[in-house]
């Protein structure tokens, strides 16, 4: 049985590259603030008055900041299995460029597998699909457990 194509559900938020996915953000050229998603009409450093960016790939990996569940199931148009499944999600301290970012953790993740300060990294995993493909969304794999030495920055 051939096996349907491959899309983002989102477009322009993540490469479709399924080995080795970035995240696509913004890195404003007056302050060097990055952004994601990625800005397109203003920095979002309250000191910087800029308007131009340059468009980035982020880094892969990152450093979980803090992170919650949610029991709720969001209501449409959010995609989400029948019967719901609770998952965790991550606030994650990018490796290069410090900027923290919320997502989820992949299918199956509990509020048990993970702590501040573990490392986690980049994949992507089916979201829904239709006739025509198969919606690929961005979320944060456990990829180590903390190290003592390792320390988060707010």
């Amino acid at each position: 049985m051939p096996t349907k194509p491959q899309q983002p559900a989102i477009e322009g938020w993540f490469t479709m590259d399924v080995e080795q996915p970035h995240l696509l953000g913004s890195r404003c050229t007056t302050c060097g603030t990055y952004a994601f998603p990625a800005a397109s009409h203003f920095c979002g450093n309250p000191a910087c008055a800029g308007t131009e960016f340059d468009s980035v790939e982020l880094s892969r990996t990152g450093t979980v900041w803090s992170f919650t569940d949610n029991r709720y199931q969001p209501p449409d148009p959010y995609v989400s299995p029948d019967p719901f499944e609770p998952y965790v999600i991550a606030a994650v301290q990018l490796a290069d460029e410090g900027l923290v970012i919320l997502g989820q953790l992949t299918r199956g993740a509990t509020t048990d597998d993970v702590a501040v300060g573990d490392r986690v990294e980049l994949v992507l995993e089916p979201l829904y699909e239709d006739d025509e493909a198969e919606h690929l969304v961005w979320k944060w794999k456990l990829a180590g457990q903390a190290d003592d030495a390792e320390e988060v920055q707010p």
